[in-house]
């Protein structure tokens, strides 16, 4: 009843033997590569402190002898100390952002990344083999070959490319996953197969037996990937900022894919809580970036255009506010990075202080003259500020040179005041104190503000108190996320969770050309308005069996019109079909799948775990076009695969994989050609 899991002859689009694309060299000394071979080595040693722990603890509780209880105590402080250790160590990996920086990437703020989630690997050619052959009755040595594609698939992910090619590359597995689920993860039994994931953030390895955790653990990887890819963009050029803000808000819109479709997967990583922060934090780098693709051909020194950037970069500083917030909050801030909340921090207070001087010298270099629009600056000035110093209005503050002075140095103070902040905030963290770049850029920028005091200063004056009101933030080029497409669910008929009667062969004679049924469906076709006295029916023919073979020729995926060609050149002698029935079309309860958390077991119901909405209910579940019953390839594809569409690099291929998918609007440009600031 199976056919082969990929076509006969297809090759990988890039020329290689092997069908599917490859990762990256794991054994590459790249930066990036060292890093990611740290964190699975901290990973191990994790786990095997949890053992030593869980093994202490049961002794503790195992004996009544007060000489072993104290050397157990002693152990298990040695071992916490260790575990307190390791975790240090993999948050000063999760801190090192000057890894995945572009090489040549010197005047810009760095930027943070994710780090790609570890896995174990995992053997699917015994157990799958053998389902083959007592669920659907084939010899599973004959899907050898296209298993260990499938598993050198998987080993490809752990170390994608930093490109469009590593997340197609995760891509292409992920849409594998609903196929296997269908095909060889039965609700009713256990299939024996472990995926073990460790979290990003603890180290703590977690195992399922079902593909829930699977699934979104390449998720999780593909939005990490993405935000890479965007740390990595040469932020000196317009199209470098492009592909920065493209890729942090797809990262963005994985992420939230990831946390509105895998709701209870028991990893902390992937909790809702720490989701909403990764998005968040995704998102501030994109609107971040947009502001420096709205700089970067120079600022126009006009009242109009320094309000305009004072505005933007009052909404960068407002988000990365928001986003530090967020990661000081409960249960977030016990095991987020210290580097990560402190630049927040130190974003907030420059991109206010950078605010700040704009306004600034908007006031201070700038007066009302004859030749401008009077009516327009102060309805610019009345949108810059939420609230004015009592007594003041926007006309007095344009019109009166003092009263502009007054308000503009008050901008300037706050303006140093804030650099001071970051600057001191900047120092308290010493993985920050590693970016050089970052600690010159704020240098720099309070340096600047410190001029523009000095040239505006006079000593005869006195010491004026004036607070600066606060700029309302307001952009014209929000982040948002891009949120990938996806296809509908996994095969209804040729799957696990069905469960059906082995091929009968029948002998089909027509009489006067009529075989005494219709047919209906797509792929695979059905029989129905069968006729009780036909011949069909005397042979065993029964309403609602599906023909998977006439005569020599396979026919699983094929429809009415080709099924109906087969048939209507039969002649007096007839002609052999193969036919099934499905036996319950109700699938059983599920049982439960446990959970191993650092050698703990837990258990989650598969309902939550790996079940949807349109599971619950199969009679009101739309068929979907039913495709060939273990294929991955072509046919699958063009059928009813279920895929996650997202942006390829390579559209020359063959492979349905390889073909063009829809792709996310990148951001508009906005250039400015007036003379520059």
């Amino acid at each position: 009843m199976t056919d082969t899991l990929l076509p006969n002859g297809i090759k990988d689009s890039g020329g290689d033997s092997s069908y599917f694309k490859k990762g990256c060299n794991p054994f590459a000394q790249t930066g990036r590569s060292k890093l990611q071979n740290k964190r699975a080595n901290v990973n191990q040693q994790i786990i095997k402190q949890m053992r030593m722990r869980a093994g202490a603890e049961n002794l503790l509780k195992a004996t009544s002898n007060n000489k072993v209880k104290e050397m157990v105590l002693l152990e298990l402080s040695y071992v916490n100390s260790n575990l307190q250790l390791l975790m240090g160590q993999l948050e000063g990996l999760n801190s090192s952002v000057e890894v995945y920086q572009n090489t040549q990437e010197t005047a810009n703020i760095p930027l943070i990344a994710l780090g790609l989630k570890e896995t174990k690997d995992i053997d699917f050619s015994t157990l799958f083999k053998d389902f083959i052959l007592e669920h659907y009755s084939e010899d599973g040595n004959s899907f050898e070959d296209e298993i260990a594609d499938l598993m050198d698939l998987r080993q490809a992910c752990r170390t994608p490319s930093r490109d469009e090619a590593g997340v197609e590359l995760l891509a292409k597995y992920f849409s594998h996953l609903p196929l296997m689920e269908s095909r060889f993860f039965s609700p009713s039994r256990q299939t024996g197969i472990f995926f073990t994931w460790y979290d990003s953030f603890t180290g703590v390895p977690l195992c399922q037996q079902n593909l829930s955790l699977e699934k979104a653990s390449v998720l999780f990887n593909m939005a990490a990937l993405y935000s890479q890819i965007g740390t990595r963009s040469d932020r000196q050029t317009i199209a470098g900022l492009e592909e920065a803000i493209s890729s942090f808000q797809k990262s963005s819109g994985i992420l939230n894919h990831l946390k509105e479709t895998h709701t209870h997967t028991p990893s902390y990583d992937m909790s809702p809580a720490m989701l909403s922060m990764l998005i968040r934090m995704m998102l501030a780098q994109a609107q971040e970036c947009l502001f420096e693709k709205t700089a970067l051909p120079g600022i126009r020194n006009q009242f109009y255009s320094l309000m305009k950037m004072a505005q933007e970069a009052a909404k960068v500083s407002e988000i990365y506010d928001q986003l530090h917030q967020s990661m000081i909050q409960t249960p977030i801030k016990d095991n987020v990075p210290f580097f990560w909340s402190t630049m927040s921090q130190v974003k907030t207070n420059h991109y206010r202080s950078m605010a700040h001087y704009f306004a600034a010298s908007a006031l201070l270099d700038h007066q009302l003259s004859l030749r401008d629009d009077e009516d327009q600056q102060e309805k610019t000035l009345s949108q810059v500020y939420d609230r004015l110093p009592e007594g003041r209005s926007p006309l007095d503050i344009l019109k009166r040179k003092d009263e502009r002075e007054r308000i503009g140095k008050a901008h300037i103070r706050r303006a140093i005041l804030g650099h001071e902040e970051a600057l001191r905030i900047f120092g308290l963290c010493h993985h920050l104190n590693k970016l050089e770049a970052l600690q010159e850029i704020l240098k720099a920028s309070h340096q600047r503000s410190l001029n523009k005091c000095s040239e505006n200063e006079d000593e005869e004056e006195f010491t004026d108190y004036t607070e600066a009101p606060d700029i309302i933030s307001k952009t014209e080029h929000k982040a948002e996320m891009e949120v990938p497409a996806t296809t509908k669910g996994p095969l209804s008929v040729f799957s696990a969770k069905q469960r059906w009667t082995a091929p009968r062969t029948l002998h089909l004679c027509p009489e006067d050309r009529d075989l005494g049924f219709t047919l209906k469906g797509e792929t695979p076709v059905q029989v129905v308005s069968l006729d009780p006295l036909c011949r069909a029916a005397a042979d065993g023919l029964k309403e609602g069996d599906y023909i998977v073979a006439v005569g020599n020729t396979d026919c699983k995926w094929m429809g009415v019109s080709d099924v109906m060609r087969l048939l209507k050149d039969v002649d007096e002698k007839g002609i052999d079909i193969q036919v099934i029935s499905i036996m319950d079309s109700n699938p059983p309860m599920p049982t439960k799948s446990a959970t191993f958390c650092g050698n703990l077991p837990k258990t989650y119901s598969m309902i939550c775990l790996a079940y949807d909405d349109d599971d619950k209910n199969p009679k009101s579940r739309k068929v979907t076009k039913k495709s060939s019953f273990l294929s991955w390839g072509l046919k699958n594809r063009l059928k009813s695969a279920s895929t996650l569409s997202l942006p390829t690099a390579d559209h020359s291929g063959g492979l349905p994989w390889n073909k063009p998918c829809p792709t996310f609007p990148s951001s508009s440009t906005y250039n400015n050609d007036s003379a520059l600031y």
